[in-house]
C-alpha cells in the first residue's frame, strides 16, 4: 500500500533482508530474528522521518526503495550486535481479511477504527462508528505528520499481495500497528525463503519489536515457544528480550492465502485470534 500507509516499510524490510546473508538456515534461529529486527529498526527510522500524505512528502516514496539506500541501510546492520532501540507506539483495533476466487482474482483487505471504539462517535442515522486515525497527526508544525488542512494522516494499515517468480500469488496481512510490517515480513520470508506452507508459517512463534496494541514496553518481545538457545543468543547480541505467552496475540493476528499456478489454493489462519480459513 502506498503512503500515507506504511506499505513501503514492509518493502524496505524485505529489501534490506535480501542484502543480508546467513539468516535463512532456520526459521526459529537467532540469525533470522536478529536480521529482521535490525532491518525493521533501519526501516522505521526512515519511515518516521519521511512517510506521510504523499502530497506533503519531501521525497518521492520510491526514493525509500532505491538500491543504493537499501545497500546503505543493510551495511548499518551488525550481524552480531543489536542496535539501540526505544520507540513508543499506540494501541489499535484492526482486522485483516483476504480472498482469492477460482479465476485467481485476489483481495487483501484491512479494516480499522484505530483505538478501541475508534473516535467514540457513532453516526445516529447509520450506526457507523467513526475511526480516529487523526490521532496520528502531530501538533508540532515542524513534524512530518503535522496537522494541516486537506492532509491525510499517516496510518499503519498495510494489506499485502505478492506475485512470486514461480507463479504463486500470496494475499497476506495482519493487524497490530507497528507490528504489521514485522509480521508481514516474517510470514512472507517463512513462505518464500524457508518454503513453509501458510499455516505453519503463521503458527510458528513470532516476535514484536517495540509497542503495539495492549503493550507497555519497547522491548523485543518473543513468544516463549522459541527455542531457549535462540532466546539466549538474542540476549547475548544485546537485545532487550521480553518473553510473552506461548500464543500471545500481541504479535498479531496474521492470515495468508496462496494460489499456485495450477489453481491449487492454500490458506493459513492465526490460532492467536478467532480467525479462520474457509472455502466455498
Amino acid at each position: 500500500m502506498t503512503p500515507p500507509s506504511q506499505g513501503v516499510v514492509s518493502l524496505m524490510i524485505l529489501g534490506i533482508m535480501q542484502r543480508l546473508s546467513g539468516w535463512d538456515a532456520d526459521p526459529l534461529g537467532p540469525a533470522f530474528v536478529h536480521a529482521q529486527v535490525e532491518a525493521t529498526k533501519q526501516a522505521f527510522r526512515l519511515r518516521d522521518q519521511h512517510v506521510t500524505d504523499p502530497a506533503f512528502m519531501r521525497i518521492a516514496p520510491a526514493e525509500l526503495l532505491r538500491e543504493s539506500l537499501l545497500d546503505e541501510l543493510a551495511a548499518n546492520i551488525d550481524a552480531k550486535r543489536a542496535a539501540p532501540w526505544g520507540k513508543r507506539t499506540d494501541p489499535g483495533d484492526t482486522i485483516w481479511m483476504g480472498v482469492i476466487d477460482g479465476e485467481g482474482r485476489a483481495v487483501s483487505f484491512i479494516q480499522s477504527i484505530y483505538h478501541e471504539f475508534g473516535s467514540g462517535v457513532v453516526l445516529p442515522e447509520s450506526g457507523v462508528n467513526w475511526q480516529n486515525r487523526g490521532c496520528s497527526f502531530s501538533l508540532d508544525p515542524s513534524h512530518i505528520n503535522a496537522l494541516a488542512p486537506r492532509k491525510r494522516p499517516f496510518h499503519t494499515l498495510n494489506p499485502a499481495l505478492a506475485r512470486l517468480a514461480d507463479g504463486r500469488l500470496i494475499a497476506y496481512g495482519t493487524m497490530g500497528g507497528d507490528g504489521q510490517p514485522q509480521t508481514q515480513a516474517t510470514v512472507f520470508n517463512r513462505i518464500q525463503r524457508f518454503g513453509l506452507e501458510p499455516q505453519a508459517a503463521i503458527e510458528m512463534p513470532r516476535w514484536l519489536l517495540g509497542r503495539t496494541w495492549g503493550m507497555v514496553s519497547d522491548s523485543l518481545k518473543l513468544e516463549a515457544r522459541f527455542p531457549a538457545a535462540t532466546i539466549d543468543a538474542l540476549r547475548a547480541m544485546g537485545h532487550e528480550v521480553e518473553l510473552l505467552a506461548d500464543w500471545d496475540e500481541s504479535v498479531g493476528h496474521a492470515g495468508a492465502l496462496i494460489r499456485h499456478p495450477d489453481g491449487l489454493l492454500m490458506g493459513g489462519f492465526d490460532p492467536r485470534s478467532n480467525g479462520a480459513v474457509a472455502a466455498f
